[in-house]
């Protein structure tokens, strides 16, 4: 059973007057909410739930036959727990990861499933340096090879593709031959997407399925890859500036590029000896003895500043006051009337209909007594719950979820209450 209170509600997290209706930008991830269900399905957790949740949906992908029987679960995967196993496959199936076929009691990964695995493994593909622009340029391909190539997959694109032109030109404007050199290699990196991009891009806009803004923005990526491009050069002109610059170590042939990459090269060990007795944490006075010092300093900054010692002493003892607790007596009101209304249930009676009353919090306290129905440890004891636990009542669950929304469930797991004989 779920709660439905207002923590759960899209509207708390907004401003007030303000309506998650009234938020463009809210409408797709609204419809796309049973995609993103599963996915957080699929990704919450700790790290090794999610590994293996990721493990499982991947292997049963890869199968060449798309059907598995239960039984050759257990065979595709020995070296996993069979309890554990089986609790995955079934959170993979309640959040639509994986669909069970009735007729033939066997699973496959569904349309949902297959595409969260695809769009996992597309991302591994491209996870070198500069790969993120693989990925994008892939997307935008693919989807401008099957007719939907719309503006959010160009702006991730044009976005990456300004971040890297901002931090080149950055590197340029510092000065720093060490920066220069990483964004040099970095654009050697994503070279190869870059130009790839560009054929894909080429190939988009000659044609004429893009409307006037998406065409525009590609125009305005071809752009922005061809600055890029034009950037090697910019990098080598600032490199030669940077070596004029340089300072030469006497006629030795080397200069002080030369010493920064050599320190950089050796270890953090080795630095700590070069250093060793030739920086000093503080200036050395020769000519002051250590401990006369101290004494003036102890002296100027605690005696003269604060000559009358604080007083720290404790206060006396005192004895505890003494008082009554006052004890409430047990509340047994909603038991006792859920216990009548048990007492006189008719066979059969749906749980959505019989727990939910008022709010979430009494509904959880009428759904927790029922698992007393039929405790001998509680019968045999006395009061409203003894009482409670000798109806002879039982509850039936079942494997789906009824949606109720009223009196603070949203929804909960079907079931019902049946006739049971007395004893059992």
């Amino acid at each position: 059973m779920r709660n439905d209170s207002t923590e759960d509600r899209l509207a708390d997290w907004f401003r007030s007057g303000v309506e998650p209706a009234d938020v463009p930008a809210l409408h797709a991830l609204n419809g796309a909410r049973p995609t993103i269900q599963a996915l957080i399905a699929l990704f919450t957790g700790t790290e090794a739930a999610v590994l293996i949740r990721l493990l499982i949906l991947h292997e049963l992908a890869s199968r060449a036959e798309p059907y598995v029987a239960a039984g050759e679960l257990r065979q595709q995967f020995p070296y996993l727990d069979e309890g554990k196993l089986e609790h995955l496959i079934g959170r993979l199936r309640v959040h639509g990861l994986l669909a069970w076929d009735p007729e033939t009691s066997r699973y496959s990964v569904s349309p949902l499933g297959r595409m969260a695995t695809s769009a996992l493994s597309s991302l591994m593909k491209y996870d070198d340096d500069g790969g993120e622009l693989g990925y994008l340029a892939a997307q935008v391909a693919g989807s401008g090879a099957v007719g939907t190539l719309a503006n959010p997959e160009l702006q991730h694109l044009l976005a990456r593709l300004l971040e890297l032109k901002d931090e080149f030109e950055r590197a340029i404007l510092s000065g720093s031959e060490l920066r220069i050199r990483a964004a040099e290699s970095k654009l050697e990196s994503a070279w190869s997407w870059v130009d790839k991009g560009s054929d894909v891009l080429h190939e988009i806009t000659d044609g004429d399925a893009l409307d006037g803004p998406t065409h525009r923005l590609a125009q305005r990526i071809g752009q922005v890859q061809s600055e890029l491009l034009r950037m090697s050069g910019a990098f080598q002109r600032a490199l030669n500036q940077l070596e004029k610059q340089k300072v030469h170590l006497g006629a030795s042939g080397l200069s002080s590029s030369d010493v920064n990459a050599w320190l950089r090269s050796i270890s953090q060990e080795r630095l700590v000896g070069l250093t060793d007795g030739a920086v000093s944490p503080g200036p050395d006075f020769a000519f002051a003895l250590g401990d006369i010092a101290l004494d003036v300093a102890e002296f100027e900054l605690i005696d003269k500043l604060r000559p009358e010692k604080l007083d720290a002493t404790l206060p006396p003892a005192s004895e505890a006051p003494q008082g009554d607790v006052h004890m409430e007596p047990p509340d047994y009101i909603e038991l006792e009337r859920w216990r009548d209304d048990l007492r006189v249930a008719p066979d059969g009676w749906p749980l959505h209909e019989a727990v939910p009353l008022r709010d979430y919090e009494l509904s959880s306290y009428r759904l927790s007594l029922l698992a007393l129905l039929g405790d001998r440890e509680s019968a045999s004891l006395d009061g409203p719950v003894a009482d409670l636990a000798r109806i002879d009542r039982r509850v039936k669950l079942g494997e789906h979820i009824i949606k109720v929304g009223r009196d603070g469930v949203a929804e909960m797991s079907a079931g019902h209450l049946e006739a049971s004989p007395r004893g059992t």
